[in-house]
């Protein structure tokens, strides 16, 4: 018996869509490197794009749940950042590049947000239970062939990351045209505020152990590509390494089911800190480039639990009138705001300590960051055992 839902379109287009992230993401702060912009500027020009980020998530968000479908909003978003890509080799002028990542981001930030509402709306409506992290493997997948195939372009062309994102950006597009329909909920004239969200105490914590975790992952990507070949490792080698910390992912998204069902959202959250907490601690130590690839690892216990369990979370707590907006205001949290501290601050920070020592530093934050919030979450549970 063939399930209703038309999954093998979801898997391809997380595929795909991921493809692209592995480019850009990775590749990009080398592309300014080449371009002869130093850590500074290139702080600054990764941190233009969550700073746009912070105003282009609700916006689209809103647009979202009041389209009458949401599938409309993401084909303009994936057909934007697109074509964007396509002007962004027109010059390497900063100031040129700084608009064209403005606008580049208007587009591409809210594309993984409203993507997942997409796609757990879909799946709870058939009850397809764990689906999500399944169809979030395939993303994984993509991240780890892209970055493989393009590390060993960028050895000679960096500058064609631009052309491989509109190419991986177009077949998206084709994908997201057989989606079922998935409608926005305020199309009947129903209008819930996106602040009822913060009424949610417990899940105002999750968002804020998240937002705080997503401040040193903000650095890593926008710095660790740098810190790489600083310490001398090769474009190819760099693709490998993210090779390994796509595929480290792998065991979580199988397991992911099972793991919430058994284990406290909180725990969940503060195990990504203190894998997050070792991992900057290891790359501040180490001074092999080699010996970074094993520490990437540890990848797999950061960002891909953080972004399942808070997409999931988030699915479960937030009214169907706000599936979008929830989704969308933790993307503006995690990768507008907290992106936009990890990467202008840090490459501030940067010129002034180094890279090495801002690792060290971020690996203290996380440890902060764990510590507060494991305080108050028995504080939050002590309340409630006692109103009980």
């Amino acid at each position: 018996m063939t399930t209703p839902v038309r999954l093998s379109y979801f898997y391809l287009f997380y595929f795909f869509i991921y493809m692209g992230n592995a480019v850009y993401g990775t590749f990009i702060p080398l592309y300014f490197r080449d371009a002869g912009f130093d850590s500074s500027q290139i702080g600054i020009l990764l941190g233009i794009g969550p700073l746009v980020a912070i105003f282009a998530q609700p916006v689209w968000g809103t647009l979202s749940d009041r389209a009458k479908t949401k599938n409309t909003i993401l084909l303009l978003l994936i057909a934007g950042s697109g074509g964007a890509m396509l002007l962004y080799p027109l010059s390497d002028g900063f100031g040129y590049l700084l608009g064209m990542i403005s606008i580049f981001t208007f587009f591409q930030a809210s594309i993984f947000a409203l993507s997942d509402a997409i796609t757990l709306e879909e799946l709870d409506r058939h009850r397809w239970a764990g689906g999500f992290s399944r169809i979030r493997l395939a993303g994984t997948l993509g991240f780890a062939l892209m970055s493989i195939a393009f590390g060993l372009i960028a050895e000679k062309r960096v500058d064609l990351l631009f052309a491989v994102y509109a190419m991986v950006m177009a077949v998206s597009f084709m994908f997201v045209l057989r989606f079922p329909s998935v409608v926005g909920h305020q199309t009947d004239g129903r209008r819930i505020r996106i602040w009822i969200l913060f009424r949610n105490r417990k899940l105002v914590f999750y968002l804020a152990v998240n937002f705080v975790l997503h401040i040193t992952l903000g650095y890593y990507y926008s710095f660790f590509p740098l810190y790489f070949q600083e310490l001398g490792g090769s474009n190819a080698w760099l693709g490998w390494s993210m090779v390994i910390s796509s595929l480290s992912e792998v065991p979580f998204l199988l397991l992911a089911g099972k793991i919430f069902q058994r284990v406290r959202i909180h725990y969940i959250l503060f195990g990504a800190g203190i894998a997050a907490a070792l991992r900057w601690y290891l790359l501040s130590a180490i001074h092999d480039p080699y010996w970074t690839i094993p520490v990437q690892v540890l990848h797999g216990l950061i960002f891909i639990v953080l972004s399942v369990t808070m997409a999931t979370v988030i699915n479960r707590e937030v009214p169907d009138e706000l599936k979008a907006s929830g989704q969308t205001l933790n993307a503006l949290l995690c990768l507008g705001v907290a992106r936009l501290i990890g990467s202008y601050a840090g490459g501030e920070a940067s010129e002034i300590w180094g890279m090495r020592d801002v690792f060290m530093y971020n690996a203290v934050l996380a440890i902060g960051c764990i510590v507060v919030f494991a305080v108050l979450f028995r504080r939050m549970d002590g309340r409630s055992t006692q109103s009980t």
